[in-house]
């Protein structure tokens, strides 16, 4: 019975003494599941400068539960998987390749893409792709002002906006920044008109009925009076202006350039290689 005895101690001892121990360089030991310890040293970053106590006892109760949580799961998984579903180094080596590669390659663009596109490059590329650039909603050209209902300047807007040989932007400039709630002056650029219905309340059921048929709008919407000036417009299914596609067609290019470069360094780094014989087929 006495040898029994000693020989479960002894059992006992060599399992206990098999479990890794805590490594105290990390700080004090926070938690311990299946031999694996959580030290104070993990908890960097858990907690923000100037938490209160409360706060930063909660941070660190939530962050040892799920802890905890994550290697009890991670043990049921590993229980319940047969060792291949749970061998992972084939895909950690894929992706490890995958992340060097792309890392070369981006530093790769970043010291030899040629970043300056000329302004006759996108043209001649907006002109042999047009049909690629059908609008797929409405746009406009237009400016407009937002002022309060009892402002004495809507007479002075009205007469600026509505006259038709000239469109005097600079006096529109800066009557708008002394009276205007807010204002859109750049009457060369193209946006959406969904997005210019986005900030003004106009009423527009039918936006191809509403621009052949609206060139200046005024109307009150409690407490403020709009004035919108259209000066052009294009429906969706035409062919997108060149100016609204500009920096559509710059990016083209560029990504372009880009994957020009890549597939040429693939095969600079192939062609030398064969040429040193890195490399054998059989």
């Amino acid at each position: 019975m006495l040898r029994l005895i000693t020989g479960i101690l002894l059992i006992f001892t060599l399992l206990v003494s098999c479990e890794p121990a805590p490594d105290t360089s990390k700080g004090a030991v926070l938690a311990k599941i299946y031999g694996t310890y959580l030290y104070e040293s993990d908890l960097a970053g858990v907690v923000p400068t100037g938490t209160s106590t409360n706060d930063s006892m909660m941070l660190v109760k939530n962050f040892i539960d799920k802890w905890l949580e994550k290697r009890m799961l991670i043990r049921q998984a590993e229980r319940n998987l047969t060792p291949g579903q749970t061998d992972f180094s084939k895909k950690l080596e894929d992706y490890r390749n995958s992340l060097i590669i792309y890392t070369y390659e981006t530093e790769l663009i970043s010291q030899k893409l040629d970043t300056i596109v000329d302004e006759s490059e996108i043209e001649r590329y907006y002109n042999e792709n047009k049909t690629n650039f059908e609008l797929k909603y409405n746009i406009v050209k237009v400016v407009y002002v937002i002022l309060p209902t009892d402002s004495k300047a809507v007479n002075q807007f009205r007469k600026l906006l509505k006259n038709r040989t000239v469109l005097n932007i600079d006096s529109l400039n800066t009557l708008a920044q002394r009276h205007a709630i807010a204002y859109y002056l750049d009457e060369e650029n193209w946006i959406k008109f969904d997005d210019l219905l986005l900030q003004i309340p106009l009423v527009a059921y039918n936006q191809e009925v509403f621009l052949n048929n609206n060139r200046f709008v005024e109307f009150v919407d409690e407490p403020f009076v709009y004035l919108v000036l259209f000066r052009d417009f294009m429906m969706r299914e035409s062919i997108s202006p060149l100016e609204f596609e500009h920096d559509h067609i710059m990016n083209i290019i560029l990504n372009k350039r880009k994957q020009d470069l890549i597939k040429q360094m693939h095969a600079d780094v192939y062609e030398q290689a064969l040429r040193n014989k890195d490399f054998e087929l059989y």
